[in-house]
């Protein structure tokens, strides 16, 4: 029960949690304060929306589904905001498939089939920042254990030069782990992609002497990996700078770089489009491995 009123009295404003409103006055004493529904102005995470405060109670920010921009590496789409949480992208996905360049090599070609030493890494055979060109810049002074040829002999690996090599194009189909949603993988343990083309495989079984090499792009998302496994040379740049270098003649060995480790290294920002360039190379019989996983969804290509 109210305060008492007076006789006569009616009405009376009045403040309460929502704001104002009036008490009447009822067989001589005020009711409570009855004040009308109010929407109050809110934001949240998907953006503005309305508080309503009703019998001494506010509600909950309601906030109407939201819509922004985004892209992939293959167009734009657009986020879908429901219930505090942006849902994926639905900008096109690219097809799972790394569009190479393969260029064959000559046994008799510096560097290949030479003499070696038998699972051994030749680190900083590149530069740490990838050529104008995009290709990777020798690091040698004047050269390095595995590559006796120098700068001349490495030049020639990722240029094509008359008499020197031929080159071909390649498609290399990656595949979703079905118990890993969202990692993609090529994995060849016999990796001979141009036995029996260009100059033939020269006396061996397979053709074991040429380069390979890949670019692409990915948004970066946060949180990506990337690992490949291979002999013999790899090399890595994503942001035009090296992430993996497993140069040398050496057996199969892995390397893995997860993004978030290197994000400020390589100055990467969330939702920024970003170059990924690999490069590899078999120089020496008998083995040939080349594995990728990845959790880079967008690798690959539009087409």
């Amino acid at each position: 029960m109210g305060q008492p009123c007076p006789i006569g009295a009616e009405a009376s404003a009045c403040e309460g949690f929502c704001g104002s409103g009036v008490s009447t006055c009822e067989n001589g004493y005020w009711s409570e304060c009855q004040v009308p529904k109010v929407d109050v102005p809110c934001t949240g995470v998907c953006g503005a929306g309305v508080e309503t405060c009703e019998n001494g109670v506010m509600s909950a920010c309601v906030i109407p589904p939201a819509q922004r921009d985004c892209n992939s590496v293959c167009g734009a789409g657009h986020e879908t905001c429901v219930n505090g949480e942006w849902g994926a992208c639905d900008a096109p996905s690219p097809k799972p498939v790394l569009r190479t360049t393969v260029r064959d090599m000559h046994k008799t070609q510096t560097d290949f089939e030479a003499r070696r030493n038998p699972n051994q890494l030749d680190l900083g055979m590149v530069e740490p920042l990838l050529g104008p060109d995009r290709t990777p810049i020798y690091a040698g002074k004047p050269s390095t254990p595995s590559t006796p040829g120098g700068k001349a002999g490495f030049d020639v690996w990722y240029h094509d030069t008359p008499g020197v090599n031929l080159t071909t194009s390649k498609n290399l189909q990656l595949t979703e782990d079905p118990n890993k949603p969202g990692t993609f993988s090529f994995e060849d343990r016999t990796f001979f992609p141009i036995d029996d083309e260009l100059f033939g495989n020269e006396g061996f079984l397979n053709n074991f002497h040429f380069t390979l090499e890949t670019h692409t792009a990915f948004i970066y998302r946060g949180g990506e990996v990337f690992t490949f496994a291979g002999d013999d040379d790899v090399w890595v740049f994503i942001a035009d700078q090296l992430v993996i270098d497993l140069g040398g003649l050496h057996t199969i060995r892995t390397a893995s770089v997860n993004l978030n480790d290197v994000r400020e290294k390589l100055g990467l920002i969330v939702g920024q489009r970003y170059p990924l360039d690999l490069f590899y190379a078999e120089r020496h019989t008998f083995g040939s491995n080349f594995i990728v996983n990845t959790t880079i969804s967008d690798v690959g290509s539009c087409e």
